[in-house]
This record gives C-alpha cells, sequence and structure tokens, in this order.
C-alpha cells in the first residue's frame, strides 16, 4: 500500500514537470534509487520521457511533427546545473551561437568548471571538457562567448562578414560598463579587433 502511494507520487511529480525539462535519476533522493529507475523506465516505455544517457532525461514538448527534445544547450546548462557547475560553449558551438557559423555542429562543445563527460544523444554528443577558470572570469556572457568563438576562428580568418556580426552584437550588450571592463581582459588580439567597437 505504502509503495503504492510512492508510486502515485513519483509519477505525479514527474508529470507535473514542465514539458522541455530536464531530469535526472538522482533527482528524487527521498526513494529507492531503484524505484526510482523502474519509475523512469516505464514512463519512457509509455512515452512521457526520453532517456537522454545514463541517468538522465527529458521530457519532450509534444508538437504536431513529433517529439522536440529539449535544446543542446539547456540539456548541457541542466547537467552544469546538477553539478553546481558553469557551463560555456566552446569550439564550433560557439560560433554557432553567436552566428558566426551556420554550420549546424553535430558534436557540441562545452567548456565546464565540473566533471568531464561526454552525453551521446541520438545523432549529437554534448563534451563537456574541463575549462580554465579564466574562461569564466567574463562578467558578460557575449565576451565569454566571444573569446572561445575567437580562439576557433583564429585571427587571420576574421573578415568583414565576422567583424560586422561582432559590431552588431556589441551594439546590443545592455551593461556597458562591464562590457568594457570584459574587453579589456580579453587576449590582445581580440582586443584589437573588438575595442575600437565600443
Amino acid at each position: 500500500m505504502d509503495a503504492d502511494r510512492h508510486n502515485i507520487t513519483l509519477r505525479e511529480r514527474i508529470e507535473a514537470l514542465p514539458e522541455d525539462s530536464v531530469l535526472f535519476r538522482t533527482d528524487f533522493p527521498e526513494y529507492h534509487s531503484e524505484f526510482v529507475g523502474g519509475t523512469l523506465a516505464e514512463l519512457t516505455q509509455e512515452g512521457m520521457l526520453v532517456k537522454l544517457a545514463q541517468g538522465i532525461y527529458a521530457k519532450p514538448r509534444r508538437s504536431r511533427f513529433g517529439l522536440v527534445l529539449p535544446s543542446v544547450d539547456k540539456i548541457a546548462q541542466a547537467i552544469a546545473a546538477r553539478d553546481n557547475a558553469e557551463v560555456l560553449p566552446s569550439g564550433m558551438t560557439a560560433l554557432n551561437v553567436l552566428g558566426l557559423s551556420t554550420q549546424v555542429p553535430m558534436k557540441y562543445s562545452y567548456l565546464t568548471t565540473g566533471s568531464e563527460r561526454i552525453i551521446k544523444l541520438k545523432n549529437q554528443e554534448i563534451r563537456l571538457k574541463r575549462g580554465v577558470p579564466k574562461n569564466f572570469c567574463y562578467e558578460t556572457k557575449l565576451i565569454a562567448l566571444l573569446v572561445q568563438a575567437l580562439k576557433t576562428l583564429k585571427q587571420q580568418n576574421v573578415g568583414e562578414e565576422e567583424l560586422q556580426v561582432i559590431r552588431n552584437l556589441i551594439s546590443r550588450e545592455p551593461d556597458r560598463s562591464a562590457l568594457a571592463k570584459d574587453v579589456d581582459m580579453m587576449p590582445v588580439w581580440m582586443k584589437r579587433i573588438v575595442k575600437p567597437m565600443l
């Protein structure tokens, strides 16, 4: 009887989660872990949840085109939050987020202050690599991302088109004083590019 009552509450709690949620097997410490695993497996079979990786599930959105999983960024952020860590898109992922590349990466890379891991989704992969603290010292998300993007792009590949995109991004950043401080902390060649745009 007791297990029954538990079963209803855990199920109901998961059913009540908003669509587009990312959840972890360890989110329910008050229940026995095998019981949680069983409930998650049932809900996955019923199609309410999708298993993303070992111990990580998503509650997809239902659209007229079928089930839509949370964005890769949302999944990466959720994993970081779970580790009390920060994540920052890097490599092609950073270029993509800022609109400096239109290629959709199959492998998404993030720097993290938490533990390294690779999460394989159906046809994509999220790589969390340990980043040095310096990557996370910027106040504005824009400059933190821009440093990663430019590092990938390389100085010799920054042309007029890229400069125009960066100019637009800089002009839309509301916190001008944090922006100026951040630009001063950028690597020298990047600072040379960005500072005149302020």
